[in-house]
């Protein structure tokens, strides 16, 4: 494991970096233990039931001013989506053949899992689309690049 990822990022804010995509899901922690087991994609029951829990903890890292637990649950929610709409296109999640060369994607392989996609989509553009969401990735991301700068509001 990479020496950034032994870090307590609830500790060290500072060092987390924000990325759009969903780096670090698996590493950062203490985040990858709290949002992990909640996290479902089976169908669209399971996925419901997962952004309420993730739904549940971006409200109590918001209200705790925790952006780095907040940007996890957005990456948790885009992971469900693009996981869910993997299955969904490629029998039993396999996009690649043992060659190593893409399958091409069904119409729908699994429909469950495309209603699971649908509903992680709603809840991804719901916290991306969050006012203080936005808010508090425009000020970490400026305080991690400019310190020194006084704080944005």
């Amino acid at each position: 494991m990479a020496p950034e990822y032994d870090l307590n990022f609830r500790a060290h804010p500072e060092a987390y970096r924000y990325s759009a995509d969903e780096k670090g899901v698996f590493k950062v922690e203490p985040y990858k233990s709290e949002l992990l087991p909640v996290w479902s994609f089976r169908d669209e029951s399971s996925a419901r039931e997962s952004i309420q829990a993730l739904e549940e903890r971006y409200t109590a890292y918001r209200d705790a001013d925790d952006f780095v637990g907040m940007d996890m649950v957005r990456k948790y929610l885009r992971m469900g989506f693009t996981r869910a709409m993997r299955y969904a296109k490629y029998p039993g999640g396999q996009k690649y053949d043992d060659d190593g060369e893409e399958r091409e994607p069904q119409r729908w392989a699994d429909a469950e899992k495309r209603e699971a996609a649908l509903v992680y989509r709603d809840a991804w553009e719901r916290i991306r689309e969050d006012p203080d969401y936005q808010r508090m990735k425009r000020r970490h991301i400026k305080d991690v690049f400019d310190p020194d700068a006084s704080p944005m509001e």
